[in-house]
């Protein structure tokens, strides 16, 4: 087979794991579409990616990488299928995939290619699993991290993560899923289930929950690929757009997010000349592009709360007014916790910090904010803060020292207690 050469050295390795990355969710659909196995699919996918990063070290790409993976990932099919001493009907199905190797007609075009990484995406995203089995299958089959790396960014241990991704193959195998395109009717929903996961990795990503690091960028950097490679299979999907829209202008921040001893800088103290203005630009593009829609979305509506963040040349030219209003709007659509006190936060930056204790007092009391698991960290600092803004310093400390022992992140945690430092 023609071999298309790669550059010699670290640059060329570099291509050919990025290649790898791109093909190995069309590999994997291409083998589940055909035997319809997604457990053993999975490590023969592996396993031929392995193998190409060997080969083609060495002889350079072939001229249809895709095919080549294809082909070795079905012999390791056949392999393993044999290996499994299985019934006459899994022979069968050997037996055909051989056959399938040796007919062009039979395998997989252009077109259907296009769709699989979409199905695969619904496929690890299968209401059966639990939202943590989706995002750990997710990124083992579609992203490509190993086992190893998932534990790492997630603070489990490689075992306890293996074992999660294996139960979640025996749960799909036990529900039934199928590696099959979504139909019209159900297909808004399914969507939305994965969009839900990419967003749960990119959050994990740009605050971990635990840990040394404050951020993740391997993780963030993951749920934006994903999220782009989502939005070409639904382009005229703007909910999906909103969401790239708003990963890519909350992203941008990343290197103004941490002084140079590593602690965290908060929103109104970064230098904004650090924030990537590439980010900023295609992230505005995209959410203006979908804004005068009939329909807006939640994350349509993020987006655009983080592009009047973009657009401010200094924190005190932000339009607080219009974000704490989008806010309320956002609000309506997803009454969740969070985004409720994110409102308080934007109306005490827009008409003071008394208003703003008032709204969240008025919230505690009908949504109890500071006892909710996804709030009540965070609700203390925010209280905190508008404690200290009123001038009870000591009430300020308190309640940054209770906010500090809530988070299991250790650069959360020293920002918090200098806070409580400062307040006193």
């Amino acid at each position: 087979m023609p071999q298309r050469p790669v550059k010699d050295g670290p640059v060329g390795t570099t291509d050919i794991e990025h290649l790898l990355r791109s093909e190995a969710p069309q590999v994997l659909g291409a083998l589940v579409r055909r035997f319809g196995r997604f457990d053993i699919a999975e490590d023969a996918v592996q396993e031929a990616l392995l193998a190409a990063h060997r080969a083609w070290s060495a002889d350079g790409v072939p001229e249809n990488p895709r095919s080549w993976l294809i082909r070795i990932g079905y012999r390791r099919m056949v392999d393993q299928l044999r290996s499994e001493q299985a019934r006459r009907r899994r022979e069968q199905e050997a037996g055909m995939a051989e056959l399938a190797m040796e007919e062009p007609a039979r395998r997989a075009g252009p077109a259907e290619e296009a769709d699989d990484g979409l199905t695969l995406l619904l496929l690890c995203c299968h209401p059966a699993l639990s939202p943590a089995s989706q995002v750990a299958l997710t990124l083992r089959a579609v992203g490509g991290l190993t086992t190893a790396q998932i534990a790492h960014a997630f603070g489990h241990t490689e075992a306890t993560l293996g074992t999660r991704i294996s139960r979640a193959k025996q749960q799909l195998a036990r529900a039934g899923a199928r590696f099959t395109a979504p139909t019209a009717s159900d297909r808004q929903g399914r969507v939305a289930a994965v969009m839900r996961v990419l967003y749960l990795i990119f959050n994990e990503g740009y605050t971990a929950s635990a840990g040394e690091e404050l951020a993740r960028v391997d993780l963030t950097d993951e749920a934006i690929r994903l999220t782009r490679m989502l939005g070409d299979a639904v382009p005229d999907d703007a909910e999906v757009t909103g969401l790239l829209a708003l990963m890519l202008l909350t992203g941008s921040r990343h290197a103004a997010r941490s002084d140079d001893d590593g602690g965290l800088v908060p929103l109104g103290e970064q230098d904004r000349t650090r924030w990537n203005r590439d980010l900023i630009r295609e992230g505005t593009r995209l959410i203006d592009g979908v804004w005068s829609r009939r329909t807006t979305g939640p994350y349509q509506l993020q987006a655009a709360i983080a592009a009047l963040h973009a657009a401010a040349a200094t924190p005190e030219r932000t339009d607080w007014p219009q974000i704490a209003m989008l806010y309320l709007w956002l609000e309506r659509l997803t009454p969740t916790a969070p985004v409720r006190l994110s409102r308080v936060v934007a109306v005490a930056q827009a008409y003071g910090p008394v208003r703003g204790a008032a709204l969240l007092d008025a919230l505690n009391r009908r949504h109890g904010l500071d006892r909710d698991p996804l709030t009540r960290r965070r609700e203390r600092a925010v209280r905190a803060h508008l404690l200290r803004m009123t001038g009870d310093a000591a009430g300020a400390t308190a309640l940054y020292r209770e906010a500090a022992e809530l988070t299991g992140n250790q650069v959360e945690r020293r920002y918090l207690l200098d806070e409580a430092d400062r307040s006193t």
